[in-house]
């Protein structure tokens, strides 16, 4: 054929059904976005408009007090975890090695947990104000002044120690990398200590510092049981009050968006601040900082330092809860706990495994269709872990009310069968909402694992004969299995410790371990609600395991 009669062809202009995984990908990718697309549309277009009362009224506040919480435990959370990897990664002191990795427990304890059992050791009833009464003397609460414990101060306290295992994990790894020569020269040019820290070792881990501090504000603005104890008004509470107390979705929605601007600017912010920043290591020898021996007393200085966080992290609270469960060990055979653990692992590893499925499914999609738009599509998957429990709430509950009820009007008309509220009245909003939360978590840990798989080994299938799917279970599940069991463990700690979307889509009587720890503890009944918090740390004591295993 000549090139005239080449570019006289026609263009193919034949419909081509889309690749299914590709489509699948796309499908995945709606599904999850689909919630805050919701809460948008709904707060834009209200029932009933309260904006103008919200904002002459409730909502500077609820903003006011979720800033200062926000920026109140991002800074300590920062300065506490930056400064414990500081000294874990560059010096040596006793229970250095023990305090590498106990510094991370606190992540096993959910931030509502250690708020519950700091008011029952600190308030008057408990045993510090106890043993100070009996020490001085004092008879009542007017012979001697005790800091307010349900206060801002306590819940920026509590979730910070709850929550700098972020900052301090991404830290540590940080000062870890940087070369020992930017060490070396800083020493000899007469800089002290303090000085290599600001100058050198704080510069360099900058982003990782802020990438965690980042992640510790987003889950101050989603926690709901610390703030809700401590009677701290913030949006994420305002939103069980306007939905819950004044009967308004729509309201509801609007402060969501607000929580969703917030968080949305948070990410930005954390963005813009480190555009122009890029580190390269130009060494052809990368030599890791030596860790220098303390003095005997800076070294226990260093030990207490880093001990502190820990304790107020992980053992007060463990502690607390445990002396509970122990003291009232009737508890742990009530019908209602282990009908709450049932719940809690069959929604939760529903939900687990369905989320880690979607996540390999999308990232396989997205591998084999070598186009743009999925690529694209990829981490806009990820806006779910940014999103608040409370915000995916009012996205899945709302629209899923109106599809029950329509789904139900239906079948009556047509069969005139009444099958009640299958999606709402059942886990499956709750499932739903989890899968939306933590699909980042798998679609992470997918893309990782399967981008350490080389293409030629999926190439040398397919010309063996193995479709994708083949391709898929015999050459990538086998190099990747280890990676997604550790998702599936971690998507399942998240699931179990989530409360604000559990408590607003969980069916009607439905409780789940955290729900149950929420309720008993707001009636000022530790000892009910100990069984289940054991519970709870337990299965994050499990995921933090495995987290430090991942990081050795």
């Amino acid at each position: 054929m000549s090139l005239a009669d080449h570019s006289r062809r026609k263009p193919d202009l034949r419909l081509r059904w889309p690749n299914p995984w590709s489509a699948g990908a796309a499908l995945i990718a709606a599904l999850v976005v689909a919630p805050i697309l919701a809460v948008i549309w709904i707060a834009l277009f209200p029932a009933e408009n309260i904006w103008p009362h919200l904002v002459s009224t409730t909502l500077p506040r609820y903003l006011r007090n979720t800033l200062v919480l926000m920026f109140g435990v991002g800074l300590l959370a920062g300065a506490v975890g930056s400064g414990a990897a500081w000294l874990i990664s560059r010096y040596e002191f006793p229970g250095r090695r023990w305090l590498e990795w106990l510094l991370l427990l606190p992540l096993a304890i959910p931030a509502y947990v250690g708020a519950y059992a700091l008011v029952d050791f600190l308030e008057y009833a408990g045993p510090v104000q106890t043993a100070l009464r009996r020490l001085f003397g004092w008879q009542t609460a007017r012979d001697y002044w005790f800091p307010e414990i349900r206060s801002m101060g306590a819940a920026i306290i509590v979730l910070a120690a709850a929550l700098f295992p972020y900052v301090y994990l991404l830290a540590r790894n940080a000062f870890r990398e940087q070369s020992g020569a930017s060490e070396e020269v800083a020493q000899s040019l007469g800089t002290g200590a303090l000085g290599r820290f600001w100058r050198v070792g704080l510069p360099l881990a900058r982003p990782a510092i802020a990438a965690g501090m980042a992640i510790v504000m987003m889950e101050s603005v989603n926690d709901f049981g610390t703030v809700d104890y401590f009677a701290v008004q913030t949006l994420t509470t305002g939103i069980f009050s306007v939905w819950l107390q004044s009967n308004n979705a729509g309201g509801a929605a609007q402060i969501a968006a607000t929580v969703l601007s917030l968080v949305i600017l948070l990410v930005l912010l954390e963005k813009h601040s480190r555009r122009k920043m890029r580190f390269f290591n130009l060494s052809t020898r990368h030599r890791p900082v030596a860790r220098k021996d303390l003095p005997a007393r800076t070294g226990w200085l260093a030990t207490l330092a880093c001990a502190f966080p820990f304790a107020l992290g992980f053992v007060l609270p463990a502690g607390v809860i445990l002396s509970h469960a122990l003291r009232n060990a009737a508890n742990w055979a009530e019908p209602a706990l282990w009908e709450a653990g049932l719940h809690t692992l069959m929604v939760c590893g529903i939900a687990a495994v369905l989320t880690v499925l979607g996540g390999v499914f999308l990232v396989y999609g997205v591998r084999l269709s070598g186009r743009q738009l999925p690529r694209l599509l990829l981490p806009v998957t990820t806006i779910g872990y940014a999103a608040p429990g409370a915000v995916l709430g009012v996205g899945i509950l709302i629209p899923l009310a109106g599809l029950d009820h329509a789904l139900a009007d239906t079948v009556e008309a047509v069969t005139g069968y009444d099958i009640g509220l299958v999606l709402t009245g059942s886990a499956f909003a709750l499932v739903l909402a989890y899968f939306v939360r933590f699909f980042a978590i798998a679609q992470g840990a997918a893309d990782a694992a399967m981008g350490r798989v080389s293409p030629n080994l999926a190439l040398a299938a397919r010309s063996l004969g193995r479709n994708q799917g083949q391709t898929l279970a015999e050459v990538y599940y086998p190099m990747i299995r280890a990676s997604i069991a550790s998702a599936l463990l971690l998507v399942f700690v998240d699931c179990v410790k989530e409360l604000p979307a559990t408590l607003l889509l969980r069916p009607f009587n439905y409780e789940t371990l955290a729900t149950r720890v929420h309720e008993q503890a707001s009636l000022e009944n530790l000892g009910d609600a100990a069984p289940a918090a054991m519970l709870v740390i337990a299965v994050g004591l499990t995921a933090v395991g495995l987290l430090a295993r991942a990081n050795r």
